[in-house]
């Protein structure tokens, strides 16, 4: 059974559930069929609870439309319930106009620290640190530094309707967490890291794989999903080479992690022949946005800091890495904090 939140603070958090309404649907669902099989904490959260709306989008009122009625096949299976607001959702994400940016970045030092990391794990707490972890901090670190990316749309700043933008002080980030259900079908959770810019490596380790824990163990609480400014998702775990997923109203943009592999061209060429020619393994990044707010330029150049934080042992990130206290991997420029409390394992996200 899932681990409600502690108390009926997420009410009040400001932000809404965005790509996770279908699970406090399906939680709520299964409160009213029969209180008891949720804990009691649940049972306090929906005392007064309303169910959410699908996240509406600001448009311009269009011409009268005749609307067809819909082809009936009647052997299709129903989608209901937490189905029935994936629906929902993905339908209100076609109003929010996004564009998106895409970088391939080498993958070289970013294997190289990764070893270097792991290795001293090894002989210490026995972690491992994912490739997705490093991209993740330096995804909180381009924010800091293109803090334009960490905003979101408003559809009313007054009685007017006039559109605004809200920009966020720190940075909540979603971690997009595929999870097979006992039938086999699979479903999206997106849990947060909530003031992810105030934390160092080792803190931003354990809060990641503490969220990832707790999805795969179901023992998330409602207050595990709200907060989050961005998100990131990484296919490139099932080796999808590119991504351009959809971005939720209430974001400002939404990452996107490729596979890592071969330069096109080059996955059966002759491992010495490659390193003579100096060829490596690479990997593609996209920033898919709200472009009411963000311009392509901005996506850009915090692509570009990314790759940089990822290929550049002298990036400011880098450097701030350094300034961690404790055990740190001293390869190829990067020092990164060991953790010393968490097993952390590469995750699906």
């Amino acid at each position: 059974m899932t681990t409600p939140p502690e108390s009926s603070s997420s009410r009040s958090r400001k932000g809404s559930f965005g790509p996770n309404a279908w699970l406090v649907d399906d939680m709520y669902d299964r409160f009213l069929a029969d209180p008891n099989s949720v804990a009691e904490s649940w049972r306090e959260f929906f005392a007064d609870y309303q169910r959410s709306a699908v996240p509406s989008v600001a448009t311009s009122a269009p011409p009268a439309l005749v609307v067809a009625t819909p082809d009936i096949d009647a052997e299709a299976t129903p989608l209901r319930g937490a189905a029935a607001r994936i629906v929902a959702n993905m339908e209100a994400s076609l109003a929010v106009p996004t564009a998106t940016s895409v970088r391939t970045v080498s993958a070289r030092l970013l294997e190289i620290n990764r070893a270097a990391l792991n290795e001293s794990l090894s002989r210490s707490s026995g972690a491992k640190v994912s490739f997705t972890h490093f991209i993740a901090f330096a995804i909180v670190k381009g924010l800091a530094q293109i803090p334009s990316m960490n905003a979101s749309f408003v559809e009313a700043v007054d009685k007017k309707g006039t559109p605004g933008i809200r920009r966020h002080e720190h940075v909540g980030l979603g971690l997009a967490v595929d999870v097979e259900r006992a039938d086999g079908s699979r479903n999206l959770l997106v849990p947060v890291i909530r003031d992810a810019d105030t934390m160092d490596f080792r803190g931003f380790l354990l809060a990641y794989e503490d969220l990832v824990r707790k999805v795969h163990a179901a023992s998330f609480g409602a207050d595990d999903f709200v907060g989050a400014t961005v998100s990131l998702t990484n296919p490139g775990t099932l080796g999808t080479v590119q991504s351009v997923p959809r971005l939720m109203a209430g974001q400002g943009a939404i990452f996107g992690v490729g596979a890592l592999g071969w330069p096109a061209g080059f996955e059966a060429a002759d491992p010495r022949a490659l390193a003579e020619l100096g060829v490596g393994k690479v990997m593609t990044l996209t920033s898919t946005y709200d472009h009411r707010i963000i311009q392509g330029a901005e996506s850009g150049l915090f692509l570009k800091f990314v790759a940089e934080c990822l290929t550049d042992s002298t990036t400011s990130t880098t450097r701030s890495s350094r300034r961690s206290g404790s055990r740190t991997s001293r390869r190829a420029g990067l020092r990164t904090e060991t953790p010393r409390r968490t097993k952390a394992t590469p995750s699906g996200s």
